[in-house]
């Protein structure tokens, strides 16, 4: 993960999440050797105490399913490394929640955690594209969340961001 990602990514963990841990480093999930029938984590983190910090972006409704899924994720990495994980999963305003906030009870430590956003992420990812695209070249990260945006958006701004994938990759 580049510098200037690394340092967006969590900035929103302290500030979106409260989160004060100190993080050293990111990991990327291969390094992690999950099962590959488990859900491979977002953009993990590791904390001055070896902790583990998952940042995620929920694109699709937060339904039972999507929560088993996280905490599987959770319970696999507590399994192999002995510890602790926080879950943090940033919800654009367009998905619907659809699982109350309850206890969970496991023998991995973990917590999971979900912030509402009212802003529309999809234009948030799209202008930190086009403001990374005048200072530095685009990296694959980057080409597959734009390419992701038009799945992501309200169906009535697909077009704007089918769009605006095609004039960007257009130009690279």
């Amino acid at each position: 993960m580049k510098e200037k990602d690394f340092d967006i990514k969590t900035k929103v963990i302290k500030e979106t999440f409260d989160d004060n841990s100190h993080i050293v480093s990111s990991i990327d999930s291969n390094e992690l050797e999950i099962d590959s029938n488990i859900h491979q984590g977002g953009d993990i983190f590791i904390t001055s105490t070896g902790e583990f910090i998952d940042l995620e972006f929920q694109d699709v409704d937060f339904t039972a399913e999507e929560l088993a899924k996280y905490m599987e994720f959770a319970e696999e990495l507590y399994e192999k490394y002995g510890k602790r994980i926080s879950i943090y999963i940033l919800c654009p305003k367009n998905i619907n929640v659809n699982v109350k906030e309850f206890e969970i009870y496991s023998n991995a430590p973990f917590t999971i955690k979900l912030a509402c956003i009212n802003e529309d992420p999809c234009e948030i990812i799209l202008t930190h594209i086009k403001e990374k695209m005048k200072k530095e070249t685009l990296d694959a990260n980057d080409i597959m969340m734009l390419a992701r945006l038009p799945g992501m958006c309200q169906k009535e701004d697909r077009k704007y961001y089918l769009t605006e994938y095609i004039r960007i990759v257009s130009r690279l």
